[in-house]
């Protein structure tokens, strides 16, 4: 088979999985992700675990992959190389933060959560993508 198509199955059931494990964690809930964010109220540590477990899961893959040549589907691992922590960096950083305390979502969470069909995360979704695109068409070719 191409090895396109086995890149599209993979990155397919990585997502089916990530997507599950997801709303088995009952982070599609935006209001959990803000529960976990309100430390000073009604603190929901549950979101604690679920960020544990990744980091488990991450560290093991990048473990395995520091011991392989090339990955299964490509001719090189794409990691990356910027290291310097700059302003751009830290913006966007922030508006990330701000964005995920305000919604209750990560794009990830946002796009799972498309299928339960609640209107503010469509609206997330949409602001999202347009501010994805704006990056893109504005900053992005900047540098």
């Amino acid at each position: 088979m191409n090895r396109n198509i086995f890149q599209f199955v993979a990155a397919l059931a990585s997502g089916i999985v990530f997507g599950f494990g997801l709303s088995l964690s009952g982070m599609l809930n935006p209001v959990r992700v803000q529960g976990f964010l309100n430390v000073f109220g009604a603190w929901d540590p549950s979101l604690a675990f679920v960020l544990g477990g990744a980091i488990v899961v991450a560290f093991t893959g990048v473990q395995i992959m520091t011991r392989m040549k090339r990955p299964a589907f490509d001719d090189r691992f794409h990691v990356p190389t910027n290291r310097r922590i700059d302003a751009p960096l830290v913006v966007g950083s922030a508006l990330f933060g701000l964005g995920w305390g305000i919604g209750g979502f990560c794009p990830g969470p946002a796009v799972a959560s498309l299928s339960v069909g609640l209107p503010q995360t469509f609206l997330f979704v949409i602001a999202m993508l347009v501010g994805m695109s704006l990056y893109d068409r504005v900053w992005s070719r900047r540098t």
